[in-house]
């Protein structure tokens, strides 16, 4: 017999397998002969009385075995098959190269940063020293910008692709099977980097290629499609179909493609501030308790509101969690956040953002959004004062336009500094922030703590959300709608955002190609 169930459990019994069991057979009325299986199919937790539950559905085989599932990449040799390059080894290149050999089909992958591995040294000198390498960054390199800087997997995206499929080969490729069920999956910032590595293995012993500290620099187009593609080491690539995964940060590749009169358009993105409490305080107003039960992960929120015509609105909020300086080039600030695999740090942080419009752009440009993202980008590094050192207010002072006099030990390693953000935001931007953050102190908040405190700390600037710009492409093929061999893909496309949606993009395109070359 098989039976599908859902249980709200105490955090307790939801932990201990023993007690599992024992709440599955209650629940079905079997006896202590009986022989039960069990797995579970989903795992959410349900904060929104003061006893803190846990709800799960399972899958409940009675005396029968439970089936073996393992997923297995399928793999084939590659080496001499038809190639498709690839420009960018994220989330987006990485599974389009796995799906390319799924298909069939040999990946050419080509990433302007480092490994995962010698990103690390680069990471050390700009949170330690001021020091950015503009290839090698928390946005440029293998895996991307999601390999450090948080490994979320839960996305909304359910129409544009497989999500258990992408799920599934991270777990194959060593991520734990928990994120197959987990209502909001998480890898961590100190697993993904062995992950990808074990991705790019695979894309190699299979017949692919990856290289790294390749940049792509020109491209010749003849006839509507692109025929060859110059890297920055001045070598000449001929291709017949390119994919473009880049990220929402490679700026020098909307403006290779708009020099070479290929369409692209801008678009709306959001732009704010990463705001950082204390995790306590989170856990005290989210679990309703002075101390967070040791079964419970640490808490997190999502936020939203309404200031006039512009959402304002909570961005890849981090428990346990890390601001880290995601900056990609020199004398403009940007700041991001990640959580290592446990979410154990002392802080929980935040994006909090305001809807940018195109009507706010100074022109009509396909670039002016890329101008006002750099604007606002250039004064918190003047406001910091270098070494991408942050501009930062306390959370009640930011409303009040009221210089700190001190700020809180918070987890931005190359440093903090007062100053006013009203110098930095534009003004629209500023006032949205500061209603939307008195309107979040009404909704969280208990006898003990509110969101809205001066313990929490608001720096600036949290830019990198999306990309303002979009690369046009026709929505059944995936292709550019003016260049034929053009696969515009995920973020820096304008197409997705977030890890597995992008992952799934990089499938799509993949399939898309075999399909119209078979």
């Amino acid at each position: 017999m098989i039976k599908e169930i859902q249980l709200s459990l105490t955090p307790e019994e939801a932990h201990s397998e023993t007690l599992l069991l024992e709440k599955v057979k209650l629940s079905l009325s079997l006896s202590l002969q009986d022989e039960c299986h069990f797995e579970i199919l989903k795992k959410s937790i349900d904060a929104r009385k003061t006893q803190v539950k846990v709800n799960l559905r399972f899958r409940v085989f009675v005396n029968e075995p439970m089936p073996k599932t393992d997923f297995v990449f399928q793999d084939k040799d590659v080496s001499k098959a038809k190639p498709i390059h690839i420009i960018g080894a994220g989330p987006a290149g990485l599974f389009c190269a796995l799906q390319c050999i799924t298909m069939g089909y040999k990946p050419i992958l080509y990433e302007r940063g480092k490994t995962v591995r010698d990103r690390r040294r680069d990471l050390a000198k700009l949170n330690k020293e001021g020091l950015l390498n503009e290839e090698s960054n928390y946005c440029f390199g293998e895996g991307g910008a999601g390999t450090y800087s948080d490994g979320k997997l839960y996305t909304r995206s359910n129409k544009r692709g497989n999500i258990p499929y992408i799920l599934q080969l991270f777990v194959f490729f060593g991520a734990p099977n928990s994120i197959l069920y987990e209502a909001h999956p998480h890898i961590g910032t100190n697993k993904l980097p062995s992950i990808i590595e074990a991705i790019r293995n695979k894309i190699v012993s299979c017949g692919g290629e990856v290289y790294f500290e390749h940049k792509l620099t020109n491209l010749s187009v003849k006839n509507n499609k692109i025929v060859e593609i110059e890297l920055n080491d001045g070598k000449l690539v001929s291709v017949e179909n390119l994919v473009l995964a880049t990220g929402h940060s490679a700026k020098d590749i909307y403006t290779l493609l708009h020099k070479n009169n290929i369409k692209i358009e801008a678009k709306p993105f959001a732009l704010g501030v990463r705001i950082e409490h204390p995790q306590d305080l989170i856990d005290d107003i989210q679990y309703h308790c002075n101390t967070r039960n040791e079964y419970l992960p640490p808490s997190s929120y999502s936020l939203v509101h309404q200031v006039k015509d512009r959402g304002v609105f909570s961005f890849c909020m981090c428990p346990g969690g890390i601001i880290a300086p995601a900056s990609t080039e020199q004398k403009a600030l940007v700041v991001n956040g990640w959580s290592p695999s446990k979410r154990n740090n002392p802080f929980a942080n935040s994006g909090m953002v305001v809807n940018i419009f195109e009507h706010d752009f100074k022109d009509s440009s396909p670039l002016s959004g890329l101008s006002f993202q750099h604007e606002v980008e250039s004064k918190a590094f003047s406001v910091g004062g270098g070494n991408f050192v942050a501009p930062a207010q306390r959370m009640v002072d930011f409303t009040k336009n009221k210089l700190s006099n001190t700020l809180p030990i918070n987890s931005y390693l190359p440093g903090t500094k007062s100053a006013l953000l009203s110098e930095v935001l534009p003004s629209f931007v500023y006032e949205a922030l500061s209603k939307a953050f008195i309107h979040f102190g009404q909704k969280l908040k208990n006898n003990r703590h509110a969101y809205f405190t001066n313990d929490a700390i608001v720096v600036a600037t949290e830019s990198r959300t999306s990309s303002p710009v979009r690369i046009p492409r026709n929505k059944e093929s995936f292709q550019h709608i003016q260049i034929e061999n053009l696969y515009p893909c995920a973020e820096g496309a304008g197409y997705a955002g977030g890890i597995v949606s992008a992952a799934m993009d990089g499938v799509n395109i993949a399939t898309a190609i075999a399909i119209k070359n078979n």
